[in-house]
């Protein structure tokens, strides 16, 4: 199956899943996550804020911001490459270009992701055999990955159902190395 065609599955698919079931979902993976002694240590973590159908993030941005991380939050640039921001509290975001919540902090620049202990990125899909993320089609979450070191854990968040067999790559695509479903944590690489 082609990207295009599976992306649109997927994205039907999620359209699909009731409030109730996103926020079980978002809760699931919530706790998974704060469980792993890796991220409990991570100092500097690097999010999204999750937006429409994917899973939710903004509760666990906040309980590992409370718990002492720093999280830093991408800022869309022009050329669609990530920038990154710090997150301070819910009360320090403001819409961005494409309308997605960003920090107002001052930004880091795109290599501030090298600097992070943990990666949590968005994802509709990943391969289990591979560890391949089949995104939304931008490439930017790409470019970020392709500058995180070789032992950073990189966890994409993931509605059940969503860790597959047969994600199509390119030459371009970055994979994860971990999938955080509402099912539990899965090591793909």
């Amino acid at each position: 199956m082609d990207k295009l065609t599976l992306r649109r599955e997927l994205i039907e698919a999620r359209a699909s899943l009731s409030p109730e079931q996103r926020r079980a979902n978002a809760t699931s993976i919530r706790e998974s996550l704060l469980d792993q002694p890796w991220v409990q240590m991570a100092g500097l973590v690097a999010c999204y804020w999750s937006t429409g159908s994917e899973p939710d993030t903004h509760g666990l941005i906040f309980a590992l911001w409370k718990h002492g991380a720093t999280v830093i939050l991408p800022v869309h640039n022009p050329d669609d490459d990530l920038d990154w921001a710090v997150y301070d509290g819910p009360d320090t975001l403001s819409p961005g270009r494409s309308g997605i919540m960003e920090p107002i902090d001052t930004r880091r620049g795109v290599d501030a992701i090298r600097t992070a202990a943990l990666v949590l990125v968005p994802a509709l899909a990943v391969d289990r055999g591979t560890g391949v993320r089949l995104g939304r089609g931008g490439g930017s979450y790409d470019r970020a990955l392709a500058r995180v070191g070789p032992n950073v854990p990189t966890v994409a968040l993931l509605h059940g159902g969503e860790l597959i067999d047969g994600v199509p790559a390119e030459p371009h695509d970055q994979p994860v190395r971990i999938a955080a479903t509402p099912e539990g944590i899965t090591r793909l690489m």
